[in-house]
């Protein structure tokens, strides 16, 4: 489950994607699942 403000970036093309709205769904990007980025401070 995603949460507002979260970002995730594809390892295989390099798209970032910020989630404004929160779902159950998985973010797939490249036919892989993409990674969960820590928040810069």
């Amino acid at each position: 489950m995603t949460q507002v403000g979260e970002i995730y970036k594809c390892d295989v093309c390099g798209n970032v994607v910020e989630v404004k709205e929160a779902g159950d769904g998985e973010l797939i990007c490249c036919g892989e699942p993409m990674k969960k980025q820590d928040k810069p401070s």
